[in-house]
């Protein structure tokens, strides 16, 4: 008789959203059923409180990325109608699942995510997952410590992707026995598990073996060493601090191009409807009530120093969410990724350019010391030292970075062994 296959719920946004949390949350899915478990998405149809000014859906991509598996799919939780929460109780308790897997970003979340994650705890026949991408917020507000504690209160086990969040978890939950380990096995109750794991190497983005790369360059108007920043363009992620770093190589050399390649995180909608007028009045006096003003990011706009400083012939600007089948060609045509971070959690664009086999330049925040070894698989540079930043874009070049040894430190960052460790056997 053959064994039963484990029935795993993936509770996150599913493929019709955008970002990282998506992406990553359809990667653990695809992951978790290579190795052989039954394994079904129950997504949100809205992450969060309606004032909130943005489009959260993917719009543009057409490919499947769950085409060819068993994996099922089910958009329930509408942050803004708590009927949904129950009604995505009943539906998870209906499938009798082994274990639920929350994706665990941001803080606002809670609210939901703590309601639904309570009552299956107490159900006490599933195992209780929250995957922690991080547990102090990169952007606080005077809520996120309630909110975390409402969202992370009742769990069974946490995957942590850097220690750094390890320490976060047991200074957030001081009176909570965490036993930590590396290898997925889960210690007896009252003890809480703490996996400490990564992130993942995407596989779901792959490099097409075709690509005619010189080609592609020169239609875009690249030169020939290309810095990539890529994904959301959100305050954290240091782009002014990359642009200006850039602008002093550009002083140095002129055989560099900057590739800039994503979305404004606030600015998805109609900028003239009433309805986005008015989720932007509320959402900003929400702010001003919860959100410490040098926290505020929704006129953030680094790109407008692209002119400020004349680099228009060197800085190539894509400001548009990419669409899955189009995110390969952006890592093909660049030498390396640019992370000049102000804070950071474990990153899925760092993830991401491992697969394409990109070094990464970054700032010493965060869980970068622990994921980049400095000369082997990227170059560090201080925090906040813009002469420091652009001097490891310099080195970049002068010194580039084996490939190999990249796909060295992906080797060990792989879906499958994440995977296994979430199925590990009591």
């Amino acid at each position: 008789m053959s064994e039963r296959r484990p029935k795993i719920i993936c509770f996150g946004p599913g493929p019709a959203f955008k970002g990282g949390i998506s992406n990553y949350n359809t990667s653990l899915a695809l992951a978790l059923d290579k190795e052989g478990a039954d394994v079904h998405i129950v997504s949100w149809t809205q992450q969060y409180p309606a004032i909130i000014p943005r489009d959260f859906k993917d719009r543009a991509s057409k490919s499947d990325l769950l085409e060819g598996t068993q994996i099922k799919v089910s958009y329930l939780t509408n942050y803004n109608n708590p009927f949904s929460w129950k009604k995505t109780v009943d539906f998870i308790k209906s499938l009798n699942p082994d274990k639920v897997i929350f994706q665990w970003a941001i803080a606002i979340q809670g609210l939901p995510m703590g309601y639904i994650a309570k009552r299956l705890y107490k159900w006490r026949k599933t195992e209780v997952i929250f995957d922690c991408h991080l547990v102090v917020q990169k952007e606080g507000s005077s809520l996120d410590k309630f909110f975390t504690r409402m969202g992370l209160s009742h769990a069974h086990t946490y995957l942590a992707h850097a220690y750094k969040t390890v320490n976060e978890l047991k200074a957030t939950f001081p009176k909570l026995s965490f036993s930590v380990n590396e290898n997925g096995k889960r210690a007896p109750m009252p003890n809480h598990t703490v996996i400490k794991l990564y992130h993942p190497v995407y596989d779901m983005f792959k490099p097409k073996a075709d690509f005619d790369t010189e080609s592609v360059k020169k239609q875009m108007g690249l030169k020939k060493n290309v810095f990539l920043f890529f994904g959301f363009i959100r305050k954290y992620k240091g782009l002014h601090q990359a642009i200006s770093a850039f602008d002093l190589v550009c002083k140095q050399r002129d055989d560099v191009s900057l590739l800039i390649v994503g979305e404004s995180f606030w600015n998805t909608l109609p900028k003239n409807t009433f309805g986005a007028k008015f989720k932007k009045l509320l959402f900003g006096i929400a702010k001003k009530i919860f959100l410490k003003k040098s926290d505020d990011e929704q006129d953030y706009n680094p790109l407008a120093m692209v002119e400020e400083l004349g680099l228009q012939q060197d800085v190539v600007v894509v400001n548009e969410f990419v669409p899955n089948e189009d995110v390969h060609k952006y890592f093909q045509v660049s030498d390396t990724i640019v992370l000049f971070y102000l804070t950071a959690t474990p990153s899925g664009v760092e993830s991401l350019s491992y697969n394409f086999q990109l070094p990464v330049l970054a700032t010493k925040v965060g869980h970068f010391p622990e994921t980049i070894e400095d000369g082997f698989n990227g170059y560090l540079a201080e925090d906040k030292d813009i002469n420091d930043m652009a001097n490891v874009m310099l080195k970049a070049i002068d010194k580039p970075i084996p490939r190999d040894n990249i796909k060295k430190s992906a080797e060990k960052l792989s879906w499958a062994n994440y995977a296994k460790a979430i199925l590990v056997k009591d």
